[in-house]
């Protein structure tokens, strides 16, 4: 409910607040007005609708409250601190649970309204939605494993679980070929948790992306893997700071 995730959400930022602490920043795997910090819609968490998360938590920590999406945090982060200095123009795609992409664009983070830019995982695709392809989702749905589980397996050089990969990477690669028309970045930067397991899907994922229209446009094209796991959360913090 609306009322345990908060609180599992204060005990959280308890944890670590001291006097010392002069804002919050948080992601949210969602849609929210980063002005009045109302967040409208989670589309894993339906009991979150309309609440006002950076009025709740301004009241109770008498500090400045900052929300984005998730997604854009991590691609806040990669563009601070990571692989993203060295970029203008990248998108970061945040592979976990589902797929969220965040949008840096000469040097700035494009959020569009509502934080809703770069919401790929939600684009019709095949019988269903992109992140129900692209994310851990895939796997529960067509295999009943985590992507974790499926990776473990890949790794023991299990046939199956090599080619579930191989597959993956072929959706991955279409969503890639996707992000390529709309922004044309330099460089995308892979987050999440799935992206543990990129030397599993690099190749179907290349194979794919090889197929785009303009294969001028993909010569200089460059695809990293993030390594730092905190990123999104220096992402969060960073939004205090801007």
């Amino acid at each position: 409910s609306e009322s345990e995730l908060l609180a599992v959400l204060q005990r959280s930022i308890d944890s670590i607040f001291t006097s010392e602490v002069k804002g919050i920043g948080i992601g949210v795997p969602g849609i929210l007005d980063p002005v009045s910090g109302i967040i409208y819609d989670i589309q894993n968490i339906p009991a979150w609708q309309e609440v006002p998360l950076q009025q709740i938590l301004e009241e109770k920590y008498k500090v400045s409250v900052l929300l984005n999406n998730d997604a854009n945090c991590f691609a806040l982060g990669e563009n601070r601190f990571g692989k993203g200095v060295k970029y203008h123009n990248f998108v970061g795609l945040s592979i976990g649970t589902g797929l969220g992409m965040g949008v840096i664009i000469n040097d700035q983070l494009y959020s569009g309204v509502m934080c809703g830019a770069g919401e790929i995982g939600m684009l019709p695709y095949k019988d269903s939605i992109m992140e129900q392809y692209v994310g851990s989702f895939y796997f529960m749905n067509h295999y009943q494993k985590s992507a974790k589980a499926v990776h473990e397996m890949a790794q023991r050089n299990q046939p199956q679980a090599i080619a579930d990969f191989n597959e993956f990477g072929r959706h991955l690669g279409e969503a890639i070929k996707i992000v390529l028309f709309m922004y044309a970045p330099e460089a995308i930067i892979l987050g999440g948790s799935i992206s543990k397991a990129y030397p599993f899907f690099k190749e179907s994922m290349e194979t794919t992306i090889a197929t785009f229209a303009y294969p001028k446009q993909i010569e200089n094209l460059v695809i990293e893997v993030s390594t730092q796991p905190d990123l999104p959360i220096l992402g969060a913090a960073a939004l205090c700071f801007d």
